[in-house]
């Protein structure tokens, strides 16, 4: 007996493929709401350190996920980076419609799989404290808590999180 097949399949695609951009901007409409006020109390400083600390340089980018539904939906996203030697994890989300349905897992562990085929000894990640929904994922998926690593230092609501990867294969 097979086991039946996921409502959806995992494609690797370029950072600026089209369908990967609506993705990152439903994620940024969602975020945006749960941090507004938060976002609306910064000074010009503050907002020019935020923008440039949580910018992602394009080139450094060196895997970019979409997950796409039996109708070839998008209906998820996930990213890693290269920040100096590490990989880090970037742009999480499933769109409301996937979520529950294992998406979020199918997409962390495919990351794994390609930190693991680079030879990454950990990934590590940055999520904020207004989703406890990525929080809770991470921690049952086996991520651990680590301080806050740059370039996030000088924003405390930053909770930062790490996975080691076991029989990496470089």
């Amino acid at each position: 007996m097979t086991s039946p097949r996921p409502p959806w399949t995992l494609h690797l695609v370029a950072w600026d493929d089209a369908r990967a951009v609506a993705l990152r901007d439903a994620m940024d409409a969602e975020l945006g709401l749960r941090y507004a006020d938060r976002f609306s109390a910064f000074d010009a400083e503050t907002s020019a350190r935020f923008e440039r600390d949580f910018a992602l340089e394009p080139a450094t980018v060196v895997a970019t996920v979409i997950l796409l539904g039996d109708d070839d939906v998008p209906v998820g996203h996930a990213a890693l980076r290269a920040l100096g030697d590490e990989l880090e994890v970037k742009r999480v989300f499933v769109h409301t419609s996937a979520r529950g349905s294992g998406a979020s897992r199918a997409l962390m562990a495919e990351l794994e799989r390609i930190g693991r085929e680079r030879g990454a000894a950990r990934l590590i990640l940055q999520t904020g404290d207004r989703q406890p929904d990525a929080v809770a994922l991470y921690e049952r998926i086996g991520y651990t808590g680590i301080p806050i690593f740059p370039p996030y230092s000088d924003f405390d609501f930053s909770l930062c999180f790490e996975k080691p990867l076991a029989g990496v294969l470089a």
